[in-house]
């Protein structure tokens, strides 16, 4: 049977994989949005290699060895798509395009498969540090190459862009708390639970969500010192961009802020926003765009997570 051309398998797991994101990358113009959903499609493949899932759903627990063995096989297939080889995997053609084209270091890869390689080992995070740490890898470094995609070369931009991946990862954990506890994982801070007077092994338990809320309304909280830092980076990119990263920023921001009104019940559904909302969402991000462009440039926060340099 004839595989559909790439451009159409990447598109159709981008579609599938992350609405959330979709409907943005449709305002990129057509060089950085076909760029952009080669780059997402191999991160969604490395993510599911790891998990033994489709499109994020539908996973099982591996032991260790086996995620491992697969972690392996994710690194000697993203050296040879550097190398030029010829790659037989959709995902990793589509990766070899975007790495080569736009000449994406790298570290940046390998920092990104970093982040599927803490969970093939099981890593639990003692600190908020910790956490971020984990965050930048599975996410913030994405926003690092995503960046470079558009054509950023500015450090400082690339710090925006960053925090930008930090802020949606913070939120995806809070909405996603007890679905990654009922897969084993637990990205909250042990600190945080020890003050909540919780353990890992409770947090997929009903029982246990009144006491869980206010963890997950913490993680959006400290999320926003780098959605607000992220705007600060839309000048740095072309406008186009800037639309699509600041009506992506909406719509992530809006789901961390149904985790937080929820309370105990944002786990009976899953978080998300509607049609209407995200429309609503892609002309405030037309907004935000245009006039971030005509504020006074504002420093990067000290106190917030400094990538690796």
């Amino acid at each position: 049977m004839n595989q559909p051309p790439l451009i159409e398998q990447v598109t159709q797991t981008m579609a599938q994989g992350s609405k959330s994101f979709a409907s943005a990358t449709r305002l990129f113009d057509p060089p950085t949005r076909r760029s952009t959903l080669m780059l997402y499609a191999w991160c969604r493949h490395c993510d599911d290699v790891i998990d033994g899932q489709t499109l994020g759903e539908g996973g099982t627990q591996h032991a260790v060895a086996d995620a491992q063995a697969r972690m392996r096989h994710l690194q000697i297939e993203t050296r040879r798509a550097y190398s030029g080889a010829h790659m037989d995997e959709p995902a990793f053609r589509a990766f070899q395009e975007v790495a080569l084209t736009h000449q994406l270091p790298q570290q940046l890869a390998f920092d990104h498969l970093e982040g599927f390689a803490m969970d093939a080992r099981e890593e639990r995070y003692a600190c908020f540090g910790d956490t971020l740490r984990y965050c930048y890898h599975v996410a913030g470094v994405v926003g690092l190459m995503m960046a470079r995609v558009m054509g950023v070369r500015d450090e400082r931009v690339l710090d925006h862009a960053c925090d930008l991946g930090l802020a949606f990862q913070l939120t995806n954990i809070a909405r996603d708390i007890v679905e990654d506890a009922e897969n084993g994982r637990c990205y909250l801070p042990q600190s945080w639970l020890d003050e909540a007077g919780l353990s890992a092994a409770q947090l997929a338990d009903p029982q246990y969500r009144a006491a869980l809320a206010p963890l997950a309304a913490r993680l959006v909280h400290e999320a926003e010192p780098y959605y607000q830092s992220a705007r600060s980076g839309l000048p740095g990119l072309p406008l186009r961009s800037a639309w699509a990263i600041a009506t992506a920023r909406g719509v992530y921001r809006e789901i961390g802020v149904k985790v937080q009104h929820a309370g105990a019940r944002a786990w009976d559904a899953r978080q998300r926003t509607s049609k209407g909302e995200k429309l609503a969402l892609l002309v405030k991000g037309a907004g935000v765009a245009l006039t971030s462009r005509l504020a006074h440039p504002q420093p990067r926060p000290a106190g917030l997570w400094q990538r690796p340099r």
